[in-house]
């Protein structure tokens, strides 16, 4: 009975340890290849970043057009190229099985806003023009990777007050994108420790690559934000990597208030 028990256990583990192997290799993936093309002119396109959503790592194509990244089938792939309108790619198997698979993109047409010039009307006497100039009182911070500062939105009491009154209030978008989806917010570290999604993000203020990395709203985005009291301006004209690591400083803001309730 013992040997039997001992039998049955020993099995019951080796069985335990093949399950957490293959599953650590389902999500570690493996290499694939394949190539990214002008679907107007196939000519091969240099320079494209690669994001795989699930794995959150990313790569750029060769002078050849040819990247090469970790993915298993049914990941998805995120294809963006400045000019070129961004597209998400469903890994099958025969991209494994197939060297040559080929990734089109196609072109956009760009139509210039108009832009308006507003000018302020200057006395020439510096104490009063002073005055009359717009203020920006948001604080600035610099991260590592970026040459130029951001602000960190207002860190003083009545800036924590809003935030944590936002927290304790059930039906606040803090509350159910942290709360509810942590998965998601989780991939915030992990999309930091890969340098070429973090050089597209660098390049990016569309918030296009952020929500698909993030499986949120742009409105969410910016409700965030808001929320954690950045100003209106930051919003508008930060790239995606500051706003990115403004998110990540409002979740853990987040998490640190919430262990406090």
């Amino acid at each position: 009975m013992p040997k039997t028990f001992l039998f049955g256990f020993l099995l019951l583990f080796t069985t335990f340890i093949f399950a957490q192997e293959e599953e650590l290799e389902e999500e570690k993936g493996e290499l694939m290849t394949a190539l990214v093309v002008n679907a107007q002119d196939a000519s091969l396109m240099e320079s494209v970043h690669v994001v795989n959503l699930n794995k959150v790592v990313g790569t750029i194509t060769d002078e050849k057009g040819v990247f090469n990244i970790m993915a298993s089938v049914n990941d998805t792939l995120y294809f963006s190229y400045l000019g070129f309108k961004s597209q998400k790619v469903r890994v099958t198997n025969d991209m494994f099985k197939f060297k040559d698979t080929k990734i089109t993109l196609t072109e956009l047409a760009y139509a210039l806003e108009e832009v308006i010039v507003t000018s302020y009307n200057l006395t020439g006497y510096l104490e009063i023009d002073v005055k009359n100039l717009p203020v920006n009182d948001a604080y600035q911070y610099s991260i590592s990777g970026l040459n130029t500062g951001y602000e960190a939105g207002k860190k003083n009491p009545s800036a924590v007050s809003k935030v944590l009154g936002a927290i304790l209030n059930p039906a606040d978008l803090l509350r159910n994108l942290f709360g509810k989806k942590p998965n998601q917010m989780k991939k915030l570290r992990k999309i930091k420790e890969d340098d070429a999604i973090k050089d597209l993000l660098a390049s990016k203020f569309d918030r296009e690559t952020l929500t698909a990395l993030l499986q949120i709203e742009k409105v969410d985005i910016e409700d965030i934000l808001n929320n954690c009291n950045y100003s209106r301006s930051f919003i508008k004209t930060a790239n995606d990597l500051q706003i990115l690591d403004a998110i990540s400083g409002c979740y853990e803001d987040f998490k640190v208030l919430n262990r406090k309730k």
